[in-house]
């Protein structure tokens, strides 16, 4: 199960969720191609708001607060059994992991080993987040690797 954030206007308009340079990334950080990760048996992608919610001063506004609580109980539900949890940005890690979410998403992805083997806290994968990505250079060569183990072992 992938948890995003909300569909940025790009995906919003196409009705097709991450099917963008984000998608693009997240598709690359897993190991999986277009067939295996919009294959609804062996992915779920579950966004913490369902529409677009509008343009910020510093990228878009975060997600809608009512879509989580009203629909992932019954999304999960109707799912079954999940076997990895991919929490993507912060406000997917605030929301599932509580207090044990770390002070920064920064450190919240570092200690992503705390979590267990069924959870994933990622960043973005957004372009707008290259900066981070060269500052962290631990991602791509520590949980990069884990994580596409453990989706290869699933898939």
């Amino acid at each position: 199960m992938i948890i995003g954030q909300a569909p940025g206007r790009k995906v919003h308009d196409s009705g097709i969720p991450w099917q963008d340079a984000s998608g693009d990334r997240l598709r690359e950080w897993l190991g999986v191609d277009d067939a295996i990760f919009y294959d609804e048996t062996r992915i779920g992608l579950v966004p913490m708001g369902f529409c677009y919610p509008g343009k910020g001063s510093s990228g878009d506004l975060p997600p809608r607060e009512e879509c989580a609580p009203n629909w992932h109980d019954k999304i999960f539900k109707a799912v079954g059994k999940v076997h990895l949890t991919i929490l993507i940005g912060q406000y997917a890690q605030q929301y599932y992991l509580g207090d044990s979410a770390r002070s920064s998403l920064t450190e919240t992805v570092k200690s992503f080993d705390q979590y267990g083997p069924k959870v994933f806290p990622l960043p973005h994968p957004s372009p707008r987040n290259n900066i981070w990505l060269k500052k962290n250079p631990w991602f791509g060569k520590k949980l990069l690797p884990q994580l596409r183990k453990q989706v290869k072992e699933l898939i």
